[in-house]
């Protein structure tokens, strides 16, 4: 019987989803790892093994919320939305890759906000060519003042930085960002409160249109698989995920030099999009189902969560291992994410949305793209080298 329920429950996770076709890539990954070595191959494997884990997380962590009720599966959503840019940033850190754990966040704000957000109109505006979709403003304002507060956590050390105003040279920098980080961990958890439990009816409709359409959505109203079985697969797929992050991380210098393309390119464009590909897909879905309040909780509500918690976390994570993670993103990064957040709080201000608009958000993410292809990060002077190794 425990057999029976077995395969039924791999032949579910494993073998349902069509992504699940590149999940070979991954054991080839490590497969080339250990025949010839950290080289660009192992990076592209890994990259292209990790996009059906990812989704499969996602899948499992819906599965549990089933269980779980609407504010204890708010919390896992929160926890898990994320969970694979974050896995790959700890590897990251722990391999003193700061720039890649920066870039790679930074990368994942920008990419839902202008790739997914702008898709997810460009294609509901496209379906529903005759009308202009509208979505719940109140939950928009209210993200879009998270995200200015995170630029303003990350300008402050930057302008600090580069206006050379720091009492302590290397020092009050790092200071001011895990103050900072505390301070932005303990408002995401204030905003978590304040939207499942405080405001529940300014939220409640978007959590009702959300359940109704999945439900509407499967032919079975009940969940796939059980409580244990889904807590089982989550353990799984972060493990798995976990190795196969510490493969790509280990690879991407490689792969930036055999490839010729940036290590900044690769963490801000191409990381984020393997990460968030199945939220991609679901947000456009959503939006051409004229559910235009569940894509702006995948966009917005991601970018929100990485940038309130996400990059907090990887700082304060930083400071535990010894590494100076600090929120100084250099001047660059820093004005691309301010002048982002600044172009969409402009376009939802007024709770519409149409296919131009859209085309807008993904022309500005080529820019983005082609912007960071451009960069390269300026080398470090004796003083900050100094100020790391310290």
């Amino acid at each position: 019987m425990f057999d029976s329920f077995a395969y039924k429950s791999v032949k579910i996770v494993i073998f349902t989803n069509k992504l699940n076709f590149l999940m070979p890539f991954g054991p080839l990954a490590v497969l080339v790892d250990e025949l010839a070595g950290h080289n660009s191959w192992v990076f592209l494997l890994s990259l292209l093994g990790i996009i059906p884990l990812a989704e499969r997380l996602g899948y499992a962590t819906e599965q549990l919320a089933f269980y779980t009720g609407p504010t204890a599966g708010g919390l896992l959503n929160a926890t898990f939305g994320n969970a694979t840019e974050l896995i790959i940033s700890i590897f990251a850190l722990r391999s003193q890759m700061i720039r890649v754990v920066q870039l790679s966040l930074l990368g994942s704000i920008l990419s839902n906000m202008l790739l997914v957000l702008g898709c997810a109109f460009f294609c509901g505006g496209i379906v529903f060519y005759q009308k202009e979709q509208t979505f719940n403003k109140a939950t928009a304002v209210v993200n879009s003042g998270l995200l200015l507060m995170a630029v303003m956590g990350l300008l402050f050390p930057a302008l600090l930085h580069y206006t050379h105003g720091e009492a302590h040279f290397g020092k009050s920098e790092l200071a001011l960002s895990r103050f900072s980080s505390c301070i932005m961990l303990l408002a995401y958890a204030a905003y978590l409160f304040f939207q499942l439990r405080s405001q529940t009816n300014l939220y409640s409709s978007v959590y009702e249109e959300e359940t109704h359409s999945e439900e509407s959505s499967d032919e079975d109203e009940a969940p796939e698989i059980s409580k244990w079985e889904s807590v089982i697969w989550l353990s799984i797929l972060t493990v798995w995920i976990s190795v196969l992050s510490k493969y790509l991380v280990d690879a991407i210098e490689i792969a930036s030099e055999s490839l010729k393309i940036p290590v900044s390119f690769i963490s801000v464009i191409l990381l984020p999009i393997v990460g968030n590909a199945a939220e991609h897909a679901s947000a456009i879905m959503f939006a051409m189902k004229d559910k235009l309040d569940i894509s702006l909780g995948v966009a917005i509500g991601s970018s929100t969560q990485i940038s309130m918690f996400g990059i907090p976390f990887c700082v304060v994570t930083g400071w535990i291992m010894g590494q100076p993670m600090d929120l100084n993103f250099q001047l660059f990064e820093t004005a691309t994410l301010f002048i982002t957040v600044i172009v969409v709080a402009f376009l939802l201000q007024e709770g519409t949305s149409n296919y131009f608009k859209g085309l807008m958000l993904i022309l500005c993410y080529l820019i983005v793209a082609a912007s960071f292809f451009v960069h390269v990060d300026p080398p470090l002077s004796e003083n900050e080298l100094g100020s790391l190794k310290a």
